[in-house]
């Protein structure tokens, strides 16, 4: 099922400096959302994800997917979670990962996806199991790469596939022509769409988007957006991953340390986000809710109830 936003919303709110090419009306007024969820560890997050679920479900998305852990320690409970899902009627799909595990292992793992109804697949490299910023080394007798997955994969069956892409390229890519020769091979392998890596700056993000489109990639990319809980948190993990911090972005949480008013500005400045991306002629968004239905629910429900809602979110934190 798609969601379809109600095209209510002309106008941009927001801080960020931008440079936007508007697209006719008829372009920009159907979006569609996918949600990402992560397998819970312990009953309270468990009751978490319940809860998130249960309120995000109604909107009807695209798809909602599930990570799966590196090397596979999360198999079971991604299954769990997927299968779960599924039941529930929702389009779901699941994360794969190759690294630190022999093709045999994820071959099964596979067959087994689809012979419990899964049908879309992500497909990722993963990262190293010593942690991000470590040397990668592929397992001797695993795929060694996202695209030698995406291949295997489509051997095994029809899957519909998903790749991750990198506005701001991968930490280990050496160059945007090497990032965008990894995407080209991983599209060609069968994969057909993108979804990115979180990217607080949608110049950088079309920038991407135009870039692929001259390397012959012509798949759907669509943008991942990540909530602000903790701003020192995604600060320091974006650091890792190299994705930057707009100063003004910086500014906005700068000096807030009531949880109300944090939760209000991530809120405003997600908002603003999706709109302009909407402005600009996206329309799929991929949330990453950390398990979370806040503030994904209070955006998606701003943007269908009322300009009012809106409006009211925008002026917050200014």
């Amino acid at each position: 099922m798609t969601f379809v936003l109600d095209d209510a919303l002309g106008g941009q709110h927001g801080h960020a400096p931008r440079n936007i090419v508007s697209k006719p009306r008829s372009e920009r007024s159907r979006m569609r959302f996918s949600f990402e969820f992560f397998p819970p560890k312990h009953r309270a997050q468990d009751e978490q994800l319940s809860s998130a679920i249960a309120e995000l479900s109604p909107l009807q998305p695209l798809f909602v997917s599930v990570t799966y852990g590196a090397g596979g320690s999360t198999r079971e409970r991604t299954l769990s979670l997927v299968t779960a899902l599924l039941w529930s009627g929702l389009r779901c799909a699941a994360h794969l990962t190759c690294v630190g595990t022999p093709r045999y292992a994820v071959n099964e793992i596979a067959r087994r996806y689809w012979a419990d109804g899964v049908r879309h697949i992500v497909a990722l490299r993963g990262d190293p199991v010593e942690g991000i910023g470590s040397r990668y080394a592929p397992h001797p007798d695993g795929y060694a790469y996202a695209n030698d997955l995406v291949s295997a994969l489509k051997r095994i069956a029809d899957f519909e596939i998903s790749v991750a892409g990198y506005p701001e390229r991968h930490p280990e890519s050496l160059s945007f022509d090497d990032e965008l020769d990894n995407l080209k091979r991983k599209v060609d392998a069968g994969a057909s769409r993108v979804i990115t890596q979180f990217c607080f700056q949608n110049d950088v993000f079309e920038d991407y988007v135009e870039r692929a489109r001259a390397a012959g990639i012509s798949v759907p990319i669509v943008p991942g957006i990540l909530p602000i809980g903790s701003f020192e948190q995604v600060a320091k993990f974006a650091s890792r991953t190299r994705v930057s911090i707009p100063n003004w972005l910086r500014a906005r949480f700068a000096d807030i340390v009531d949880p109300e008013t944090v939760r209000a500005v991530a809120t405003e400045t997600m908002l603003e986000q999706v709109l302009d991306l909407r402005e600009r002629g996206f329309r799929d968004i991929h949330f990453y809710t950390m398990n979370r239905s806040e503030p994904t629910l209070a955006v998606c429900r701003a943007l269908l109830e009322a300009p009012a809602l809106a409006n009211a979110v925008s002026g917050v934190g200014r």
